[in-house]
Protein backbone atom coordinates (compact mmCIF):
# COMPACT_ATOMS: atom_id res chain seq x y z
CA UNK A 1 0.00 0.00 0.00
CA UNK A 2 1.37 3.35 -1.03
CA UNK A 3 0.37 6.99 -1.26
CA UNK A 4 -0.50 7.36 -4.93
CA UNK A 5 -3.22 8.66 -7.22
CA UNK A 6 -4.93 5.81 -9.08
CA UNK A 7 -3.82 5.83 -12.67
CA UNK A 8 -6.30 6.92 -15.33
CA UNK A 9 -7.97 5.01 -18.09
CA UNK A 10 -4.99 5.33 -20.43
CA UNK A 11 -2.65 3.62 -17.95
CA UNK A 12 0.62 2.00 -18.99
CA UNK A 13 0.75 -1.70 -19.86
CA UNK A 14 3.56 -4.25 -19.81
CA UNK A 15 3.63 -7.41 -21.90
CA UNK A 16 3.93 -10.71 -20.06
CA UNK A 17 7.36 -12.22 -20.57
CA UNK A 18 6.21 -15.75 -19.77
CA UNK A 19 3.15 -17.68 -18.73
CA UNK A 20 2.96 -18.90 -15.15
CA UNK A 21 3.97 -22.50 -14.70
CA UNK A 22 2.77 -25.14 -12.28
CA UNK A 23 -0.45 -27.01 -11.94
CA UNK A 24 -3.60 -25.56 -13.41
CA UNK A 25 -6.01 -24.18 -10.85
CA UNK A 26 -9.42 -25.75 -10.58
CA UNK A 27 -12.86 -24.32 -10.02
CA UNK A 28 -14.99 -26.48 -7.76
CA UNK A 29 -17.72 -28.39 -9.65
CA UNK A 30 -21.13 -26.98 -10.53
CA UNK A 31 -24.33 -28.69 -11.57
CA UNK A 32 -24.80 -29.55 -15.25
CA UNK A 33 -27.73 -28.15 -17.20
CA UNK A 34 -30.67 -30.13 -18.55
CA UNK A 35 -30.00 -32.14 -21.69
CA UNK A 36 -33.05 -30.70 -23.49
CA UNK A 37 -31.84 -27.12 -23.13
CA UNK A 38 -30.16 -25.00 -25.76
CA UNK A 39 -29.27 -21.41 -26.50
CA UNK A 40 -28.74 -19.20 -29.55
CA UNK A 41 -26.68 -16.01 -29.70
CA UNK A 42 -27.57 -12.82 -31.54
CA UNK A 43 -24.97 -10.21 -32.44
CA UNK A 44 -24.65 -6.64 -33.65
CA UNK A 45 -21.82 -4.12 -33.55
CA UNK A 46 -21.97 -0.47 -32.57
CA UNK A 47 -18.42 0.15 -33.85
CA UNK A 48 -18.68 -0.85 -37.49
CA UNK A 49 -15.41 0.53 -38.87
CA UNK A 50 -12.56 -1.65 -40.04
CA UNK A 51 -10.50 0.11 -37.35
CA UNK A 52 -11.78 1.47 -34.04
CA UNK A 53 -10.68 2.66 -30.62
CA UNK A 54 -12.48 -0.37 -29.22
CA UNK A 55 -14.43 -3.34 -30.52
CA UNK A 56 -18.09 -3.32 -29.49
CA UNK A 57 -19.76 -6.72 -29.85
CA UNK A 58 -23.31 -6.36 -28.51
CA UNK A 59 -24.92 -9.71 -27.75
CA UNK A 60 -28.19 -11.34 -26.74
CA UNK A 61 -28.61 -14.93 -25.54
CA UNK A 62 -31.91 -16.67 -26.31
CA UNK A 63 -33.14 -19.89 -24.70
CA UNK A 64 -34.13 -22.22 -27.56
CA UNK A 65 -34.86 -25.21 -25.32
CA UNK A 66 -37.95 -26.35 -23.47
CA UNK A 67 -36.62 -25.83 -19.95
CA UNK A 68 -35.17 -22.90 -18.04
CA UNK A 69 -31.43 -22.29 -18.34
CA UNK A 70 -29.14 -21.20 -15.53
CA UNK A 71 -27.19 -18.33 -17.08
CA UNK A 72 -24.20 -19.14 -14.84
CA UNK A 73 -23.78 -22.28 -16.99
CA UNK A 74 -23.59 -20.32 -20.26
CA UNK A 75 -20.26 -19.27 -21.84
CA UNK A 76 -20.03 -17.29 -25.12
CA UNK A 77 -16.85 -16.88 -27.16
CA UNK A 78 -16.15 -14.03 -29.58
CA UNK A 79 -13.07 -14.77 -31.72
CA UNK A 80 -10.60 -12.18 -32.99
CA UNK A 81 -7.08 -11.66 -34.33
CA UNK A 82 -4.70 -9.88 -31.95
CA UNK A 83 -2.99 -6.82 -33.41
CA UNK A 84 0.36 -8.25 -32.30
CA UNK A 85 1.59 -11.20 -30.28
CA UNK A 86 2.36 -8.99 -27.28
CA UNK A 87 -0.91 -7.01 -27.29
CA UNK A 88 -3.06 -7.28 -24.18
CA UNK A 89 -6.75 -6.42 -24.03
CA UNK A 90 -9.29 -5.28 -21.48
CA UNK A 91 -13.00 -6.01 -21.27
CA UNK A 92 -15.79 -3.66 -20.24
CA UNK A 93 -19.58 -3.73 -20.11
CA UNK A 94 -21.26 -0.42 -20.93
CA UNK A 95 -24.84 -1.49 -20.17
CA UNK A 96 -26.85 -4.70 -19.90
CA UNK A 97 -30.44 -5.57 -19.11
CA UNK A 98 -29.12 -8.28 -16.77
CA UNK A 99 -26.74 -5.79 -15.12
CA UNK A 100 -23.06 -5.40 -15.94
CA UNK A 101 -22.15 -6.65 -12.46
CA UNK A 102 -23.60 -10.03 -13.46
CA UNK A 103 -21.54 -10.36 -16.66
CA UNK A 104 -17.91 -11.47 -16.79
CA UNK A 105 -15.37 -11.16 -19.59
CA UNK A 106 -12.03 -12.99 -19.84
CA UNK A 107 -9.54 -13.41 -22.69
CA UNK A 108 -7.96 -16.62 -23.93
CA UNK A 109 -5.51 -17.80 -26.60
CA UNK A 110 -6.50 -20.34 -29.24
CA UNK A 111 -4.59 -23.61 -29.43
CA UNK A 112 -4.74 -23.54 -33.24
CA UNK A 113 -4.45 -19.95 -34.55
CA UNK A 114 -5.98 -19.12 -37.94
CA UNK A 115 -5.70 -16.16 -40.31
CA UNK A 116 -8.68 -14.50 -38.60
CA UNK A 117 -8.41 -15.62 -34.98
CA UNK A 118 -5.77 -16.31 -32.36
CA UNK A 119 -7.62 -14.95 -29.29
CA UNK A 120 -11.14 -15.03 -27.91
CA UNK A 121 -13.23 -13.04 -25.46
CA UNK A 122 -15.27 -15.37 -23.27
CA UNK A 123 -18.46 -13.93 -21.78
CA UNK A 124 -19.97 -15.56 -18.71
CA UNK A 125 -22.58 -14.84 -16.07
CA UNK A 126 -22.58 -14.83 -12.28
CA UNK A 127 -25.17 -16.80 -10.32
CA UNK A 128 -27.01 -13.52 -9.68
CA UNK A 129 -27.86 -13.29 -13.40
CA UNK A 130 -30.54 -15.90 -12.64
CA UNK A 131 -32.34 -18.09 -15.14
CA UNK A 132 -33.61 -17.69 -18.68
CA UNK A 133 -37.06 -19.11 -19.35
CA UNK A 134 -37.80 -21.10 -22.49
CA UNK A 135 -38.11 -18.67 -25.41
CA UNK A 136 -36.79 -15.70 -23.43
CA UNK A 137 -33.61 -13.74 -24.09
CA UNK A 138 -31.21 -11.74 -21.97
CA UNK A 139 -31.88 -8.44 -23.72
CA UNK A 140 -29.03 -6.13 -24.66
CA UNK A 141 -25.52 -6.80 -23.46
CA UNK A 142 -23.57 -3.77 -24.67
CA UNK A 143 -20.00 -5.07 -24.42
CA UNK A 144 -16.65 -3.74 -25.55
CA UNK A 145 -12.95 -4.51 -25.43
CA UNK A 146 -9.84 -2.51 -26.26
CA UNK A 147 -6.06 -2.64 -26.29
CA UNK A 148 -4.53 -1.98 -22.87
CA UNK A 149 -2.58 0.95 -24.30
CA UNK A 150 -5.68 2.34 -26.05
CA UNK A 151 -4.07 2.15 -29.50
CA UNK A 152 -6.41 1.84 -32.49
CA UNK A 153 -7.30 -1.79 -33.17
CA UNK A 154 -8.00 -3.53 -36.49
CA UNK A 155 -11.33 -5.37 -36.61
CA UNK A 156 -11.39 -6.19 -40.32
CA UNK A 157 -9.51 -9.47 -39.84
CA UNK A 158 -11.50 -10.63 -36.78
CA UNK A 159 -13.38 -13.92 -37.24
CA UNK A 160 -16.49 -12.91 -35.29
CA UNK A 161 -16.70 -9.30 -36.50
CA UNK A 162 -19.01 -7.93 -39.19
CA UNK A 163 -19.24 -4.20 -39.83
CA UNK A 164 -22.47 -4.77 -41.76
CA UNK A 165 -24.20 -6.34 -38.75
CA UNK A 166 -25.73 -3.22 -37.16
CA UNK A 167 -29.00 -4.88 -36.09
CA UNK A 168 -29.41 -7.97 -33.92
CA UNK A 169 -29.53 -11.29 -35.75
CA UNK A 170 -28.51 -14.87 -35.05
CA UNK A 171 -24.73 -15.11 -35.45
CA UNK A 172 -22.96 -18.44 -35.79
CA UNK A 173 -19.46 -16.94 -35.72
CA UNK A 174 -19.71 -16.81 -31.95
CA UNK A 175 -20.00 -20.03 -29.96
CA UNK A 176 -22.03 -20.79 -26.88
CA UNK A 177 -21.48 -23.52 -24.34
CA UNK A 178 -24.11 -24.75 -21.92
CA UNK A 179 -22.88 -26.74 -18.93
CA UNK A 180 -19.62 -27.38 -20.82
CA UNK A 181 -21.15 -28.58 -24.11
CA UNK A 182 -21.05 -26.49 -27.29
CA UNK A 183 -24.67 -25.82 -28.31
CA UNK A 184 -24.32 -22.89 -30.73
CA UNK A 185 -22.01 -21.53 -33.41
CA UNK A 186 -18.88 -22.61 -35.25
CA UNK A 187 -15.42 -21.86 -33.88
CA UNK A 188 -12.41 -21.12 -36.11
CA UNK A 189 -11.12 -24.37 -37.60
CA UNK A 190 -9.47 -26.66 -35.08
CA UNK A 191 -10.67 -24.71 -32.02
CA UNK A 192 -13.82 -26.40 -30.73
CA UNK A 193 -14.34 -24.90 -27.24
CA UNK A 194 -15.14 -28.35 -25.84
CA UNK A 195 -12.11 -30.05 -27.41
CA UNK A 196 -10.15 -31.61 -24.51
CA UNK A 197 -6.93 -30.13 -25.90
CA UNK A 198 -8.27 -26.59 -25.50
CA UNK A 199 -5.69 -24.73 -23.37
CA UNK A 200 -8.33 -23.49 -20.95
CA UNK A 201 -9.27 -27.04 -19.96
CA UNK A 202 -7.42 -28.31 -16.84
CA UNK A 203 -4.95 -31.02 -17.80
CA UNK A 204 -3.30 -31.47 -14.43
CA UNK A 205 -4.91 -33.23 -11.47
CA UNK A 206 -6.58 -31.03 -8.87
CA UNK A 207 -4.03 -29.52 -6.52
CA UNK A 208 -3.78 -27.17 -3.59
CA UNK A 209 -6.64 -26.82 -1.14
CA UNK A 210 -4.45 -26.14 1.90
CA UNK A 211 -6.07 -23.36 3.90
CA UNK A 212 -5.34 -20.50 6.26
CA UNK A 213 -8.29 -19.47 8.44
CA UNK A 214 -8.26 -17.03 11.35
CA UNK A 215 -11.29 -15.95 13.35
CA UNK A 216 -9.23 -13.29 15.21
CA UNK A 217 -10.18 -14.62 18.65
CA UNK A 218 -7.35 -12.89 20.52
CA UNK A 219 -7.28 -11.01 23.82
CA UNK A 220 -5.11 -8.01 22.83
CA UNK A 221 -2.28 -7.00 20.53
CA UNK A 222 0.15 -8.47 23.09
CA UNK A 223 -1.50 -11.92 22.97
CA UNK A 224 1.41 -14.31 22.15
CA UNK A 225 -0.95 -16.35 19.94
CA UNK A 226 -0.96 -13.53 17.37
CA UNK A 227 2.73 -13.96 16.63
CA UNK A 228 2.50 -17.74 16.96
CA UNK A 229 -0.22 -17.72 14.31
CA UNK A 230 2.00 -15.79 11.92
CA UNK A 231 0.82 -12.18 12.32
CA UNK A 232 2.77 -9.01 13.00
CA UNK A 233 1.00 -5.97 14.50
CA UNK A 234 2.94 -3.09 12.98
CA UNK A 235 4.87 -0.67 15.16
CA UNK A 236 7.66 0.54 12.84
CA UNK A 237 7.62 3.86 11.02
CA UNK A 238 7.22 4.58 7.31
CA UNK A 239 4.55 4.75 4.66
CA UNK A 240 1.93 4.70 3.50
CA UNK A 241 0.09 7.66 4.94
CA UNK A 242 0.87 10.97 6.57
CA UNK A 243 4.66 11.56 6.77
CA UNK A 244 5.72 11.50 10.42
CA UNK A 245 2.66 9.56 11.60
CA UNK A 246 3.06 6.54 13.91
CA UNK A 247 1.85 2.97 13.49
CA UNK A 248 0.43 2.21 16.93
CA UNK A 249 -0.02 -1.50 17.81
CA UNK A 250 -2.07 -0.62 20.90
CA UNK A 251 -4.81 0.67 18.58
CA UNK A 252 -5.41 -2.91 17.35
CA UNK A 253 -7.97 -4.47 19.68
CA UNK A 254 -10.23 -7.53 19.71
CA UNK A 255 -13.68 -6.60 21.03
CA UNK A 256 -16.73 -8.84 21.13
CA UNK A 257 -19.44 -7.67 18.74
CA UNK A 258 -22.85 -9.37 18.87
CA UNK A 259 -21.26 -12.30 20.68
CA UNK A 260 -18.45 -12.68 18.16
CA UNK A 261 -14.79 -11.64 18.48
CA UNK A 262 -13.54 -9.26 15.77
CA UNK A 263 -10.31 -7.43 15.07
CA UNK A 264 -10.65 -3.64 15.35
CA UNK A 265 -8.15 -1.29 13.67
CA UNK A 266 -8.40 2.26 15.00
CA UNK A 267 -6.81 5.24 13.26
CA UNK A 268 -6.85 8.59 15.02
CA UNK A 269 -5.57 12.13 14.59
CA UNK A 270 -5.86 15.64 15.96
CA UNK A 271 -4.80 17.24 12.69
CA UNK A 272 -1.02 16.94 13.02
CA UNK A 273 1.47 14.29 11.94
CA UNK A 274 2.62 13.81 15.53
CA UNK A 275 -0.94 13.09 16.72
CA UNK A 276 -1.75 10.69 13.84
CA UNK A 277 -1.87 7.00 14.84
CA UNK A 278 -2.37 4.44 12.06
CA UNK A 279 -2.82 0.66 12.26
CA UNK A 280 -1.73 -2.39 10.27
CA UNK A 281 -1.71 -6.18 10.73
CA UNK A 282 0.54 -8.16 8.35
CA UNK A 283 1.22 -11.85 7.88
CA UNK A 284 4.89 -12.50 8.65
CA UNK A 285 5.14 -15.06 5.88
CA UNK A 286 5.08 -14.22 2.17
CA UNK A 287 3.84 -17.63 1.09
CA UNK A 288 0.50 -16.82 -0.55
CA UNK A 289 0.04 -16.71 -4.31
CA UNK A 290 -2.73 -18.26 -6.45
CA UNK A 291 -6.06 -19.36 -5.05
CA UNK A 292 -8.87 -17.71 -3.08
CA UNK A 293 -8.61 -14.90 -0.51
CA UNK A 294 -11.58 -13.81 1.57
CA UNK A 295 -12.37 -11.59 4.54
CA UNK A 296 -15.46 -10.15 6.17
CA UNK A 297 -14.73 -6.46 6.76
CA UNK A 298 -16.72 -3.58 8.26
CA UNK A 299 -16.04 -0.24 6.60
CA UNK A 300 -17.09 3.02 8.26
CA UNK A 301 -18.19 6.31 6.68
CA UNK A 302 -18.13 8.29 9.92
CA UNK A 303 -15.60 8.49 12.76
CA UNK A 304 -16.20 6.67 16.03
CA UNK A 305 -15.67 10.05 17.69
CA UNK A 306 -14.84 13.60 16.67
CA UNK A 307 -15.38 15.52 13.41
CA UNK A 308 -15.61 13.73 10.06
CA UNK A 309 -13.88 14.41 6.76
CA UNK A 310 -10.38 12.90 6.85
CA UNK A 311 -8.98 11.26 3.73
CA UNK A 312 -9.03 7.75 5.18
CA UNK A 313 -8.12 4.44 3.49
CA UNK A 314 -9.57 1.16 4.84
CA UNK A 315 -8.10 -1.98 3.30
CA UNK A 316 -7.71 -5.71 2.76
CA UNK A 317 -4.84 -6.63 0.42
CA UNK A 318 -1.98 -8.94 -0.57
CA UNK A 319 1.48 -7.68 -1.50
CA UNK A 320 5.16 -8.49 -1.95
CA UNK A 321 8.20 -6.22 -1.99
CA UNK A 322 9.29 -4.00 -4.87
CA UNK A 323 12.89 -5.09 -5.48
CA UNK A 324 13.64 -2.14 -7.80
CA UNK A 325 11.67 0.61 -9.53
CA UNK A 326 9.44 -0.94 -12.23
CA UNK A 327 10.54 -4.48 -11.26
CA UNK A 328 8.29 -6.88 -13.14
CA UNK A 329 8.01 -9.47 -10.35
CA UNK A 330 6.14 -7.11 -8.01
CA UNK A 331 2.53 -7.96 -7.14
CA UNK A 332 -0.26 -6.33 -5.12
CA UNK A 333 -4.04 -6.86 -5.04
CA UNK A 334 -6.15 -4.34 -3.11
CA UNK A 335 -9.57 -3.69 -1.72
CA UNK A 336 -9.40 0.01 -0.70
CA UNK A 337 -12.35 2.01 0.63
CA UNK A 338 -12.10 5.82 0.86
CA UNK A 339 -15.17 7.02 2.81
CA UNK A 340 -14.32 10.72 2.42
CA UNK A 341 -12.55 10.69 -0.92
CA UNK A 342 -8.91 11.47 -1.61
CA UNK A 343 -6.59 10.92 -4.60
CA UNK A 344 -8.68 13.52 -6.45
CA UNK A 345 -12.05 12.02 -5.42
CA UNK A 346 -14.53 14.08 -3.40
CA UNK A 347 -16.76 11.36 -1.93
CA UNK A 348 -17.18 7.65 -1.16
CA UNK A 349 -15.24 5.38 -3.50
CA UNK A 350 -14.19 1.73 -3.37
CA UNK A 351 -11.24 0.57 -5.47
CA UNK A 352 -10.04 -2.90 -6.38
CA UNK A 353 -6.58 -2.66 -7.94
CA UNK A 354 -4.20 -5.22 -9.45
CA UNK A 355 -0.57 -4.10 -9.72
CA UNK A 356 2.12 -5.15 -12.17
CA UNK A 357 4.74 -2.66 -10.96
CA UNK A 358 5.48 0.99 -10.16
CA UNK A 359 8.22 3.59 -9.80
CA UNK A 360 7.91 5.70 -6.62
CA UNK A 361 9.93 8.67 -7.91
CA UNK A 362 9.05 9.96 -10.42
CA UNK A 363 5.65 8.35 -9.98
CA UNK A 364 4.83 5.79 -12.65
CA UNK A 365 2.34 2.95 -12.25
CA UNK A 366 1.27 -0.13 -14.16
CA UNK A 367 -2.00 -1.40 -12.76
CA UNK A 368 -5.65 -2.09 -13.51
CA UNK A 369 -8.47 -0.99 -11.25
CA UNK A 370 -12.24 -1.12 -10.91
CA UNK A 371 -14.08 1.45 -8.81
CA UNK A 372 -17.55 2.22 -7.48
CA UNK A 373 -18.58 5.64 -6.18
CA UNK A 374 -21.07 4.88 -3.43
CA UNK A 375 -21.15 4.23 0.29
CA UNK A 376 -19.90 0.85 1.48
CA UNK A 377 -20.42 1.52 5.18
CA UNK A 378 -21.14 -1.68 7.11
CA UNK A 379 -20.11 -5.32 6.89
CA UNK A 380 -19.06 -6.76 3.53
CA UNK A 381 -17.82 -10.13 2.31
CA UNK A 382 -14.71 -9.51 0.19
CA UNK A 383 -13.40 -12.29 -2.07
CA UNK A 384 -10.37 -12.23 -4.37
CA UNK A 385 -9.50 -15.14 -6.68
CA UNK A 386 -6.28 -15.56 -8.65
CA UNK A 387 -5.85 -18.35 -11.19
CA UNK A 388 -3.61 -18.74 -14.24
CA UNK A 389 -5.78 -16.50 -16.43
CA UNK A 390 -7.24 -13.60 -14.42
CA UNK A 391 -7.83 -11.86 -11.10
CA UNK A 392 -11.42 -11.51 -9.91
CA UNK A 393 -12.85 -9.40 -7.10
CA UNK A 394 -16.23 -10.08 -5.48
CA UNK A 395 -18.20 -8.01 -2.97
CA UNK A 396 -21.13 -9.60 -1.13
CA UNK A 397 -21.30 -12.43 -3.65
CA UNK A 398 -21.35 -10.17 -6.72
CA UNK A 399 -18.52 -9.93 -9.23
CA UNK A 400 -17.02 -6.44 -8.87
CA UNK A 401 -14.08 -6.56 -11.28
CA UNK A 402 -12.08 -8.90 -13.52
CA UNK A 403 -8.46 -7.98 -14.21
CA UNK A 404 -6.14 -9.21 -16.93
CA UNK A 405 -3.50 -11.95 -16.99
CA UNK A 406 -0.65 -9.46 -17.32
CA UNK A 407 -1.20 -8.56 -13.63
CA UNK A 408 -0.86 -12.13 -12.30
CA UNK A 409 1.70 -12.59 -9.48
CA UNK A 410 5.18 -13.90 -10.22
CA UNK A 411 6.12 -14.32 -6.54
CA UNK A 412 4.25 -15.16 -3.33
CA UNK A 413 2.80 -12.40 -1.14
CA UNK A 414 1.75 -11.54 2.41
CA UNK A 415 -1.82 -10.92 3.59
CA UNK A 416 -2.55 -7.51 5.13
CA UNK A 417 -5.14 -5.23 6.70
CA UNK A 418 -4.49 -1.57 7.41
CA UNK A 419 -6.19 1.78 7.98
CA UNK A 420 -4.37 5.04 7.34
CA UNK A 421 -4.70 8.68 6.31
CA UNK A 422 -3.63 9.82 2.83
CA UNK A 423 -3.04 13.37 4.11
CA UNK A 424 -4.44 15.90 6.57
CA UNK A 425 -6.14 18.07 3.93
CA UNK A 426 -9.62 16.54 4.21
CA UNK A 427 -10.25 17.85 7.72
CA UNK A 428 -8.16 20.72 9.09
CA UNK A 429 -9.63 20.71 12.61
CA UNK A 430 -7.32 20.12 15.60
CA UNK A 431 -10.11 18.30 17.45
CA UNK A 432 -9.24 14.66 18.08
CA UNK A 433 -11.12 12.06 16.02
CA UNK A 434 -10.89 8.28 15.56
CA UNK A 435 -12.03 5.86 12.85
CA UNK A 436 -12.57 2.09 13.08
CA UNK A 437 -12.23 -0.70 10.53
CA UNK A 438 -13.26 -4.17 11.77
CA UNK A 439 -12.39 -7.66 10.50
CA UNK A 440 -14.43 -10.76 11.32
CA UNK A 441 -12.23 -13.43 9.68
CA UNK A 442 -9.69 -14.07 6.93
CA UNK A 443 -9.45 -17.14 4.68
CA UNK A 444 -6.98 -18.26 2.03
CA UNK A 445 -7.30 -21.50 0.04
CA UNK A 446 -4.18 -22.34 -1.94
CA UNK A 447 -4.47 -22.99 -5.69
CA UNK A 448 -8.25 -23.39 -5.74
CA UNK A 449 -10.87 -20.95 -7.02
CA UNK A 450 -13.89 -20.91 -4.73
CA UNK A 451 -17.16 -19.14 -5.41
CA UNK A 452 -18.37 -16.67 -2.75
CA UNK A 453 -20.97 -19.25 -1.70
CA UNK A 454 -18.26 -21.89 -1.25
CA UNK A 455 -16.24 -19.42 0.82
CA UNK A 456 -19.23 -18.87 3.12
CA UNK A 457 -19.78 -22.61 3.46
CA UNK A 458 -16.12 -23.22 4.31
CA UNK A 459 -16.10 -20.49 6.97
CA UNK A 460 -19.36 -21.83 8.44
CA UNK A 461 -17.84 -25.32 8.63
CA UNK A 462 -14.82 -24.02 10.56
CA UNK A 463 -17.07 -22.20 13.01
CA UNK A 464 -19.41 -25.14 13.44
CA UNK A 465 -16.37 -27.29 14.28
CA UNK A 466 -15.16 -24.66 16.77
CA UNK A 467 -11.99 -24.00 14.75
CA UNK A 468 -10.71 -20.47 15.40
CA UNK A 469 -7.40 -20.86 13.58
CA UNK A 470 -5.75 -23.21 11.09
CA UNK A 471 -2.75 -22.78 8.79
CA UNK A 472 -2.01 -25.64 6.40
CA UNK A 473 -0.38 -23.49 3.70
CA UNK A 474 3.19 -24.67 3.16
CA UNK A 475 6.07 -22.21 3.19
CA UNK A 476 6.95 -21.00 -0.28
Amino acid sequence: MRNRPPTGRRRLALALSALLGGSALIALPTTAGAADSGVAVQYRTSASGATADQSEPWLKVRNTGSTSVQLSQVKIRYYFKADSASTSYRFACSWAVKGCANITGTFGTLANPTATADRYLEIGFTSSAGTLASGADTGDMQLRFYQSNWQTLNQADDYSFSGAQTSYADWNKVTAQLAGATVWGTAPAGNDPTDPTDPTDPTDPPGGGQSLFDDFSYTSYTDPAISAHGWNVRSNSGGPGVPGANWDPSKVTFPTVSGNKVMNLETSTAGTAESTKQTEVVSKSTKFKNGTYAARVKFADAPQSGPDGDHLVQTFFTINDLKAPMADDYAEYDFEYLPNGGWGESGNILYTTSWETYNPDPWQAVNQHTESRQSYAGWHDLVLTIDNSSIKYYIDGQLFGTHDAQYLPERPMSINFNQWLIDLAGQTSTTARAYNEQVDYVLHVKDQVLTPAQVSAKVAAYRTAGTAFVDEVPAS
